[in-house]
């Protein structure tokens, strides 16, 4: 998957949170020091951040909240919430070009079954390093502004999906991964 060293990303120390500034610094770093390494060598090492597309779906006012059911293979992350799809860069997505927005695009085709316009805007960057699986992953989020409110989970057994207004899924909040809880509070002020 899709590395940077923690160094390279983070020149002048770890921040935490929502960033929406340097976006296009921390692309470009992405870019030009990405390497691909086998996940079991970098799930548990903080010295290199896996880069993870993060696409929040809205349409309207609703917002595309997902639920990890007990199947779910990333077993750290099982019952809670997200506001967004995503997941790991691999090799195959350079072919295009641009190793970020197509594993994004790759990710969102895996994951859920969408018949309207897809154009993702970027609007910051995730990163939490207070758990073990926040802190090596590094989280570059899209915001997709759908035409369709026709959006299913592909994989039914591992995930669950709803649109929802912000202010409907906050009694979800306590119960999102903590990616999530940051977007939604972003997204909410």
């Amino acid at each position: 998957m899709l590395c940077v060293k923690r160094e390279d990303i983070f020149p002048d120390g770890a921040w935490h949170g929502f960033v929406s500034q340097d976006l296009d610094r921390h692309q470009a770093v992405i870019r030009e020091h990405h390497m691909f390494m086998a996940r079991a060598a970098v799930e548990n090492d903080p010295t290199y951040q896996q880069i993870i597309p993060y696409v929040v779906f809205r349409h309207g006012a609703l917002y595309f909240l997902t639920h990890r059911l007990r199947a779910s293979t990333e077993r750290r992350l099982r019952k809670q919430y997200s506001l967004g799809i995503g997941g790991h860069i691999n090799p195959g997505d350079l072919e295009a070009g641009d190793p970020i927005l197509d594993g994004l695009k790759r990710e969102w085709g895996e994951e859920v079954v969408y018949d309207g316009r897809f154009e993702a805007q970027l609007i910051g960057l995730l990163n939490d390093d207070s758990s073990p699986v926040s802190k090596v992953h590094l989280g570059v989020v899209f915001l997709v502004d759908g035409d369709s409110p026709n959006i299913a989970i592909r994989e039914t057994d591992k995930l669950a999906g709803e649109l929802l207004t912000l202010e409907e899924m906050r009694i979800y909040y306590l119960g999102m991964e903590s990616w999530s809880q940051m977007v939604y509070d972003r997204l909410n002020s």
